[in-house]
């Protein structure tokens, strides 16, 4: 597995997480930090101190990751690179064979919930690599676990992963899908209104079907409202581990975007959430 780290709080949280993680799935750890490329116009003199002060942070976020790591018994690789930050880790894990990605998630501010953004939302548009997003305070656990689906592939990924970890760990799930229905709806199409109802339930139970055939307990819920809503709502009712979602194909911009569900869940979920690209 990659873990990015920035010398945050967050980000060495997730670092320490990761040990667990790595040491149940019997997994290497390569720690990287990324130093933003200098592009101004300096004579060759010059250069080769602004480069070393670009570095520092970066070199610092490593010392203090290969110090944690020492303390928690934990072998690790370093690697400071330099660069657009999201190409960067998506490049490495590529590079590393990786399979996953854990990056920390910072508090946000109610207006921040709502667009992550920056390195984690581009990380997860760009990348292939399945990527696991840790807030503060909250431990990566997989005993409840909440994946949600909408009956696309991507869910349907999200959920094989899901019981993959359920299965391992004798976790259980609770699976739902979100039905957001416009208020005119119920006046003017009450019949289509039952249909997408009906077709959520019937994501939701082929999902508890695949999870009984490995034995997994599978609970299942369709509810009505907004997506992100209803997913982190909940997550917070049935004390969620962690939430696992698919990430729908993007392109060109909407890579930046990531996808309004997916990012808005990142953004108020109080507990780790993995979202499933491969």
């Amino acid at each position: 597995m990659l873990v990015a780290v920035d010398g945050s709080a967050s980000s060495m949280h997730a670092l320490r997480e990761s040990f667990k993680l790595a040491a149940s799935e019997k997994s290497w750890i390569t720690v990287t930090s990324v130093a933003p490329p200098y592009d101004g116009d300096l004579d060759l003199t010059a250069i080769g101190n602004v480069q070393q002060a670009m570095r520092a942070p970066c070199e610092k976020a490593l010392a203090e990751a290969a110090a944690i790591a020492k303390e928690a018994g934990a072998l690790i690789k370093t690697v400071c690179e330099e660069g657009v930050p999201h190409e960067r880790i998506v490049d490495l894990a590529e590079a590393e064979n990786c399979d996953l990605i854990v990056m920390g998630r910072r508090g946000l501010s109610s207006a921040q919930r709502a667009f992550v953004g920056s390195v984690s939302a581009r990380v997860i548009g760009y990348g292939q690599k399945d990527v696991l997003l840790i807030p503060l305070p909250a431990t990566v656990n997989w005993k409840t676990m909440l994946v949600a689906t909408d009956g696309s592939r991507f869910s349907g990924a999200a959920a094989e992963k899901a019981i993959d970890f359920a299965d391992a760990y004798g976790g259980t799930l609770n699976v739902v899908s979100a039905v957001d229905i416009p208020a005119e709806f119920y006046g003017e199409a009450p019949l289509a209104v039952d249909e997408m109802i009906k077709e959520a339930r019937w994501y939701v139970d082929a999902v508890q079907e695949q999870a009984r055939a490995r034995e997994v307990s599978a609970e299942t819920f369709v509810r009505e409202g907004a997506a992100h809503r209803v997913i982190t709502g909940l997550a917070q009712e049935h004390n969620a581990d962690i939430i696992v979602l698919g990430s729908h194909g993007k392109t060109g911009l909407r890579r930046l975007l990531m996808g309004s569900v997916t990012e808005k869940v990142i953004g108020h979920a109080a507990c780790p959430v993995l979202v499933v690209r491969s």
